[in-house]
């Protein structure tokens, strides 16, 4: 017999009455309140289901994009190393995947053969190198909070005289080209720099008066320049 036929059908008090409608009431709310966190589950255990795969292909995502990234880094570094350097050398890096995060081993190539990039080229190589990392990374930053302004103090230091001159030329194409505005330091002769620098700073070593500052403005850039 059901509990509404005994609601109908037996006197019952008032009170009891009233109290059975109410347990009825909440038994409803309960059931409909079960059905609803009985979907809700099962769509959470969908999710967490798929999470992993979702992972997966977000893991893989960002290694291809890092690494299709090194592989323009290798592809401009090579160039630049080739143009200030003259040698059939080429850039190449190797990804190493630690705890989810990446550790990049740089070296050169010659003829098939590995060099250190700290050895081989007695720093010339790492010099550059330096130069162009620190551009880039420079290109990643939020340019509302951080000025495009790159110092760079004494990155030709491993460099020949007779190719400070092919840096300084990329530095000045790649500052122009991303909106920079770079101040190199440099051991050099000021004159190494004379030929692409916007402008140069001299200083002479202390004399009765101090340090004095020689400036020089370039005069524009010749066509039949042989590094043009």
């Amino acid at each position: 017999m059901s509990n509404d036929m005994l609601l109908n059908d037996v006197t019952v008090p008032v009170d009891l009455r009233s109290r059975l409608l109410k347990f009825r009431v909440h038994r409803d709310h309960d059931v409909e309140e079960e059905t609803k966190t009985g979907r809700e589950l099962e769509q959470a255990e969908q999710y967490i289901a798929l999470s992993d795969k979702v992972e997966s292909a977000l893991e893989t995502l960002s290694n291809n994009l890092f690494q299709e990234l090194l592989g323009i880094i290798e592809d401009k570094m090579t160039v630049a190393l080739q143009e200030v350097l003259e040698q059939p050398i080429q850039l190449r890096a190797t990804i190493d995947w630690k705890r989810n995060a990446a550790s990049v081993d740089f070296h050169i190539e010659r003829d098939g053969n590995t060099e250190n990039i700290m050895k081989g080229q007695g720093g010339s190589v790492a010099n550059i190198l330096s130069v162009g990392l620190r551009l880039f990374a420079l290109t990643t930053l939020d340019e509302s909070k951080h000025r495009r302004f790159l110092v760079l103090d004494e990155q030709d230091c491993w460099l020949r005289p007779d190719l400070v001159p092919r840096l300084v030329k990329i530095v000045r194409d790649a500052g122009s080209a991303l909106g920079f505005q770079i101040l190199m330091i440099s051991h050099h002769d000021s004159a190494n720099f004379d030929r692409y620098a916007d402008r140069t700073f001299r200083l002479i070593q202390p004399g009765s008066d101090g340090v004095s500052v020689v400036v020089h403005d370039p005069a524009p850039e010749s066509p039949d320049d042989p590094l043009s």
